[in-house]
């Protein structure tokens, strides 16, 4: 009996090196999101949410086309956030980014990613498999808490475009980090995100 958690972040987005907030995929994002449809064809899903933004939402419903049986629902749990503020633990790198991050955000943040591990990281009764289409600091937030790290230790965790990680709930156990950031699905031309700036 185990639940197994699917964490893939969206596919690339159309005109993101230009400061767009949100906004289409781009071919390539597309073509990563197709490879990532036939990557997971043997899963059953038993639920596959998104983030409602539209990067998210255009991966999921591509990965759809290619695989009838999945039904992508939006869930406000997994929006991109900042799930806390800067920490005296981090690189000093990072602190123009929270500067620009303002207390309230991080406060909605903490508590949306309270809510999502509470929903999404919960060991079931049966042996379920969920899909989670969503952002790279959300998949960072899960990672962190499966591993109980400290809080601030999300920063640093990266994912690439269309990237999968997978991890599994068993009733009295830790959670199990089964794979990180995956991805042999992936082409080398395909493989985005990682090398960016961080955080992002």
């Amino acid at each position: 009996m185990a639940h197994t958690l699917y964490l893939v972040r969206h596919g690339e987005q159309l005109d993101a090196e230009h400061g767009v907030d949100d906004g289409p995929l781009s071919p390539r994002g597309q073509r990563q999101a197709r490879a990532l449809a036939d990557r997971l064809g043997g899963v059953p899903f038993d639920a596959v949410w998104h983030s409602p933004l539209q990067r998210a939402e255009e991966t999921a419903t591509i990965m759809a086309e290619h695989l009838p049986a999945l039904d992508p629902q939006p869930s406000a749990l997994l929006f991109d956030c900042v799930p806390t503020g800067y920490s005296p633990q981090m690189p000093h790198s990072f602190e123009p980014f929270f500067n620009s991050v303002t207390d309230d955000q991080t406060e909605a943040g903490r508590a949306q990613m309270a809510d999502a591990t509470a929903e999404f990281l919960t060991p079931g009764r049966g042996t379920t498999h969920e899909l989670l289409i969503t952002h790279n600091f959300v998949i960072a937030w899960f990672v962190r808490e499966a591993m109980d790290a400290p809080d601030w230790r999300w920063v640093g965790l990266n994912q690439a475009h269309c990237g999968l990680t997978i991890i599994r709930s068993k009733s009295g156990r830790m959670p199990e980090l089964v794979a990180y950031n995956d991805l042999g699905h992936l082409p080398v031309e395909l493989r985005t995100g990682v090398n960016e700036p961080q955080p992002y």
